[in-house]
């Protein structure tokens, strides 16, 4: 049977990558919806900018949720969407793959000013930050489908699998922003891309660090921990970093294999169950799942099928999609004026990937202090620097590896270097956004300046 479900796995993840490359850059935003009378997100109202922008910008693939409010909806010309991400306190735009960064940013200032423009006419806002500033006020409920209904279910059946920690805040899905980027990946840099960019992550953490959270107060990025200890984390291999290295192809599919599903489709259900890693889940008679039907959560008997596969989803940092590419998610939302620094990061390191290993396989600023990639980046999502952390030297790392990044942007041809100067200044003064908006709290700046600061397209 496991030769069965590694094929299976080497299909649906390795099998695109085999293909002539691209140059294609996908990025996907998660702002946090704001309420700007610190109430509920006034959902008729914001159905109505929704619905005003679907039919300006001809976004006529259109998906309503059971109490006909749209929550999804995509220009079929181009491929870019709008849609609500778990509830409707935060809203998403994702973008048709494009070679351009610039042709990217054009597209999104046009729809983020437009509603932004009709949100404030309704005192609602739209932010660049990883959490949700105004979450107190929130009402978490999810979207009315069935796919965020199983979501909710799950994240709150944390009690259920098993004595291991989790934090009592599972409706963090609801409240948590990111930035992600794609890019095309070749078969043969698979190993050596998750390699590099694992080690990268530490000072990623440091550069993009934007999700603080009242509740965390010793964080500057609250996301990993929210992620982790939740029952999307019930099977570590499923998200965050890596903690091996893979020597082979073979070895990666062992460790894919090793990664648990926890939903599938059935005809008309949409359920869920404890999460199962897929090596024992496909040698199983039946599974008791769950799903939501006639108001209420009803028990249904299934039996394993190597299909269900394509209902497996992993969170990684680094993580290999079904589309042939690499995607990176460990970013938390980006001020709006500085959306597509992560963007660009990732596309010009691409170019650099053999160059960025030298510099991370020989790295003595973080490394050989006696910690692992997974545990340094841990130690900088905290609010202060560990003891060893020798911040010139780090300033003069981050700045070597922008340079790369820099000289990666320049190969491709777009003239894409001005996307990255904002992760300079970053690097020589150590500031991301959450570490200066706290300094800035704490001179007694009010929330509402750094909500406007970086709801900023310039």
């Amino acid at each position: 049977m496991n030769q069965t479900l590694d094929q299976a796995v080497y299909q649906k993840y390795i099998q695109p990558t085999e293909r002539i490359p691209g140059d294609f850059v996908g990025v996907e935003f998660e702002f946090p919806l704001l309420n700007l009378e610190k109430k509920p997100v006034n959902l008729p109202e914001v159905q109505k900018v929704v619905r005003d922008f679907a039919l300006k910008f001809r976004f006529s693939n259109q998906k309503s949720d059971d109490n006909q409010n749209l929550y999804s909806l995509t220009n079929p010309d181009n491929g870019d969407n709008l849609s609500f991400d778990c509830s409707y306190n935060t809203l998403e735009l994702s973008f048709g793959k494009e070679s351009n960064i610039h042709v990217l940013n054009q597209r999104f200032l046009t729809y983020f000013q437009d509603l932004q423009e009709n949100l404030l006419k309704i005192r609602h806002q739209l932010t660049g930050m990883g959490i949700n500033p105004y979450h107190d006020y929130e009402i978490f409920e999810p979207v009315a489908n069935d796919r965020y209904r199983m979501l909710y279910h799950h994240l709150h059946s944390y009690q259920n699998y098993g004595d291991v920690f989790y934090h009592d805040f599972p409706q963090f899905s609801m409240i948590a922003a990111a930035s992600q980027v794609q890019l095309d990946v070749q078969k043969e840099q698979i190993l050596s891309w998750i390699h590099v960019y694992n080690l990268l992550e530490p000072y990623k953490a440091i550069l993009f660090a934007n999700s603080y959270l009242d509740q965390l107060p010793e964080r500057v990025i609250s996301r990993d921990y929210l992620w982790r200890y939740s029952s999307q984390g019930y099977n570590p291999h499923n998200l965050d970093m890596y903690e091996t290295d893979f020597q082979n192809l073979d070895e990666y599919i062992s460790y894919i294999r090793s990664q648990s599903i926890y939903c599938v489709q059935k005809g008309d259900k949409y359920l869920h169950f404890k999460p199962i890693p897929l090596e024992h889940y496909i040698h199983l008679d039946s599974v008791k799942g769950v799903y939501f039907s006639e108001n209420q959560w009803k028990e249904f008997d299934f039996k394993p099928e190597i299909s269900d596969i394509a209902d497996h989803r992993t969170f990684k940092f680094t993580d290999l999609t079904y589309r042939g590419t690499m995607e990176f998610r460990s970013a938390c939302e980006q001020p709006v004026s500085e959306i597509f620094a992560h963007a660009a990061f990732h596309a010009g390191l691409a170019r650099k990937t053999p160059e960025l290993a030298e510099i991370l396989d020989s790295d003595s600023v973080l490394y050989q202090h006696g910690y692992t990639a997974p545990e340094l980046r841990n130690l900088f999502t905290l609010r202060n620097f560990p003891d060893f952390a020798d911040q010139k030297r780090i300033s003069l790392q981050l700045l070597k590896i922008l340079e790369l990044a820099r000289d990666g942007l320049s190969e491709r041809g777009y003239q894409e270097e001005s996307f990255l100067e904002p992760l300079f200044r970053r690097a020589e003064t150590l500031l991301s956004p959450a570490r200066e908006m706290l300094a800035g709290l704490e001179k007694g700046d009010q929330i509402e300046f750094w909500i406007d600061q970086y709801s900023k397209t310039e």
